[in-house]
């Protein structure tokens, strides 16, 4: 039961981790708003990295953001956090692998890799909650943009990207939180038993020799 928790685990901690990245590369992190307008000819989406624009005849433009400094603050933070959330999903990928009971790296001690499992599960959260944290923080500012009245600039509406985000947060959470969970602390039943090795056979008869030559202070007549 505990090899099928840790391969769960394993697999959603990895769907999450593929997630980031393809929630990275979606440009509809957030798209222009058609709300109280009658002819609209131009769409605007946006992501961490660029803003594209696309006309009514399909043709649409994109261009990278020209300076980093020039970014409002919450998106120079969920990009930090993004990126940490790949690092730490990384680390949790290969502590996972090294520390599941059903994987041959490390031997056969499995105290020292339940510990390494269980620091997997930690990179997992970890990424989960940084992920959670940037996708959040993001669609918190254009919730609050598009609510605000005397906001002078476009209104944008949530996009596919911070859903795509939103579903690998959860998955990684979820995989960190079941291999915490497998890989508790061990019971006085489930210590690893060591095995019996019995003493040679030849030193329990060399023993026996010993104490059957042991000289006597008697005689033998004292006996009679």
């Amino acid at each position: 039961m505990k090899e099928l928790v840790e391969v769960i685990a394993l697999f959603l901690g990895f769907a999450g981790w593929i997630l980031i990245f393809i929630s990275l590369e979606d440009q509809y992190w957030k798209e222009s708003t058609t709300e109280g307008s009658v002819i609209t000819t131009s769409t605007i989406y946006e992501n961490l990295w660029m803003s594209c624009a696309s006309d009514s005849t399909g043709i649409y433009n994109c261009r990278d953001f020209p300076s980093l400094f020039a970014l409002p603050g919450y998106i120079q933070a969920s990009r930090a956090l993004m990126i940490a959330a790949i690092v730490f999903g990384t680390f949790g990928l290969v502590a996972t692998l090294a520390g599941m009971k059903c994987s041959k790296i490390g031997g056969e001690n499995y105290v020292l890799k339940g510990r390494i499992a269980a620091m997997g599960g930690v990179f997992f959260l970890l990424q989960g909650i940084s992920t959670m944290i940037a996708i959040s923080w993001y669609a918190a500012n254009i919730t609050q943009q598009f609510f605000d009245q005397f906001y002078p600039g476009t209104k944008y509406e949530i996009g596919e990207g911070l859903y795509i985000g939103w579903s690998s947060a959860t998955l990684a959470i979820c995989g960190g939180a079941c291999l915490m969970c497998s890989c508790k602390v061990n019971t006085p039943t489930e210590k690893m038993p060591y095995p019996y090795q019995p003493s040679p056979r030849g030193h329990v008869l060399s023993t026996g020799a010993a104490s059957q030559s042991v000289p006597s202070n008697y005689g033998r007549n004292a006996y009679v």
